[in-house]
């Protein structure tokens, strides 16, 4: 699905295409140039390829997508289902507040909202250094955002790697949802690295593709 990972570009477009077809989409996805940032971009006003690492929409047919490959997909919706978003939540997003950013783009008149993890690298995978578990500290939103925080992080000195950890990703966008008011979540079952028959890895093979996870208001 992706253009920047050294795939034919013939292909790509041509595994877009298809994806159109099989989906029934009135329209192409609104596709992001993702930097492990925080912007969260408008949807319906996209113009070409923004460099972004979320998208919202309130509009019928226009689809939200982000691409991952051990990063962690978050989609959101309002109970109501009139607004969706999607979020590419690497773990430099993550701590920096993409999701909270995302989660910023719904009315709060418009009710609670509703969140799915899609597939990525699994805590059993997921090895970091100390400093990753800081900036995330930093960045607690709470006392009770850091301890969900401090729980999600399992030093990994046993394995013989001082100083590191194994981080869960699951577990840290959860608490980031927490500390946004979102509670109603979903998925958060899969690891990307260990299951090769089924996921992408880029901490498996580094020149790998990469899934696309999409969310939109159907049309009438």
């Amino acid at each position: 699905m992706a253009l920047h990972v050294g795939d034919s570009p013939a292909s790509v477009q041509a595994n877009r295409a298809s994806l159109v077809a099989r989906l029934n989409l009135t329209r192409p996805p609104v596709w992001l140039d993702q930097v492990h940032g925080v912007d969260v971009i408008y949807a319906p006003n996209a113009k070409g390829t923004a460099e972004a690492d979320g998208s919202y929409s309130d509009k019928a047919g226009v689809v939200c997508a982000v691409m991952t490959a051990d990063c962690l997909p978050v989609l959101l919706c309002n109970k109501q289902g009139s607004q969706v978003a999607v979020v590419h939540a690497g773990w430099r997003g993550l701590a920096a507040g993409v999701v909270r950013n995302a989660v910023a783009k719904f009315p709060s008149h418009d009710g609670p909202l509703m969140a799915f993890l899609g597939p990525a690298i699994g805590p059993c995978a997921f090895e970091v250094g100390a400093e990753v578990q800081q900036v995330f500290l930093d960045n607690a939103q709470s006392q009770a955002h850091r301890q969900i925080i401090s729980g999600a992080f399992m030093s990994s000195d046993n394995i013989g790697r001082k100083d590191h950890y194994l981080a869960d990703i699951y577990a840290l966008a959860r608490g980031e949802l927490n500390s946004c008011g979102v509670f109603d979540i979903y998925g958060g079952d899969d690891c990307t690295f260990s299951n090769p028959e089924q996921f992408y890895s880029y901490r498996r093979e580094p020149a790998i593709g990469r899934h696309a996870s999409l969310i939109w208001l159907k049309e009438a």
